[in-house]
């Protein structure tokens, strides 16, 4: 059986948007982060870090969403959800995903550090005008390299990394910035996808219970 621990609106869902993607059978078990049950046993015991998301998966257990991701898509669908080994596209593939965690998204994990997410003696405000202004320089830097049309790599359904882009430019829309003209398309392109919507319920039903 696989098994997704996760709290909705985290790195969590860009697991269950794979897992969707895949169309395995899978199950959402609730880490309830405003309880505090992540630092807490029995989540402690499968991660220390005490982090969403967290990976059971017939006796495989992993943390780190990004390699989750990877991990389900070369188990599960690795001829969809991955370009072929070892070509340029691969090559290109793993640039982007590097891209989106070290320079998309870790602006927007700033601001919703100095937002909410750490503890309010900890919290500086200058830290969000700065998180803002490198999420408009990563914009700028990328203003070209965005597709007007369809996914990154041109492929004709969406890859792991596509996803993950998306699921971060989420977050900006969340935090109510302004995304350029093409990632606000490509945003729009890839919430559309029945994929999403099925996490997207997912996450609804996981928090209605």
């Amino acid at each position: 059986m696989t098994t997704l621990y996760g709290f909705p609106g985290t790195r969590s869902f860009r697991v269950a948007w794979v897992l969707e993607e895949i169309g395995i059978e899978w199950d959402y078990q609730l880490v309830d982060l405003a309880q505090g049950a992540h630092q807490k046993p029995p989540f402690l015991t499968m991660n220390p870090r005490a982090k969403v998301p967290a990976l059971e998966d017939n006796g495989v257990n992993l943390t780190e969403s990004v390699a989750i991701c990877l991990y389900l898509a070369e188990r599960y669908a690795p001829t969809r959800l991955l370009p072929p080994q070892a070509t340029a596209q691969s090559a290109r593939h793993h640039q982007w995903i590097n891209l989106i965690i070290g320079e998309i998204e870790q602006p927007l994990w700033l601001i919703g550090k100095h937002k909410f997410a750490l503890p309010r003696e900890r919290r500086i405000a200058d830290n969000l005008a700065h998180g803002q202004w490198e999420f408009a320089k990563i914009q700028d830097e990328l203003a070209s390299d965005l597709p007007e049309q369809g996914y990154l790599l041109g492929t004709d359904s969406p890859l792991v990394a596509d996803l993950l882009l998306a699921q971060t430019l989420q977050w900006a829309h969340h935090f109510k910035l302004p995304l350029s003209e093409r990632a606000e398309a490509f945003r729009q392109r890839l919430t559309a996808l029945p994929s999403y919507q099925r996490a997207r319920q997912r996450e609804e039903s996981l928090r209605n219970n």
